[in-house]
């Protein structure tokens, strides 16, 4: 099956849009497209596994439980280890933000 990663539709729904490019076994491969969104102030992902994202297009600031950002642009990656708590304070909506996000044990 062929997927380009920058094929969105025309019309990009209010929240996150997730892809799964290889099914969770262990290590799960996804599209992730932003426009906008954030995490919600006070929320924060403590993931159980290692996620590493490539932003692929557009701009996005991620945020760390010591109140450290990180600004990201297209061609950016970064591992974010397991239980690192984190959010995503702010991604771009023109152009959309199209991460690519890989979670498993990758430390």
């Amino acid at each position: 099956m062929s997927f380009n990663l920058y094929d969105l539709p025309h019309q990009l729904p209010p929240e996150e849009l997730f892809s799964d490019l290889i099914p969770d076994a262990g290590v799960k491969i996804e599209r992730i497209v932003s426009s906008g969104q954030s995490t919600p102030e006070g929320e924060w992902y403590d993931q159980d596994r290692d996620e590493w994202v490539a932003l692929i297009q557009g701009e996005a600031v991620l945020q760390y439980a010591d109140n450290s950002l990180l600004a990201l642009n297209a061609g950016d990656h970064v591992l974010i280890p397991a239980h690192t708590r984190h959010r995503v304070a702010s991604t771009s909506a023109e152009p959309p933000c199209v991460w690519l996000a890989v979670h498993g044990t990758l430390t």
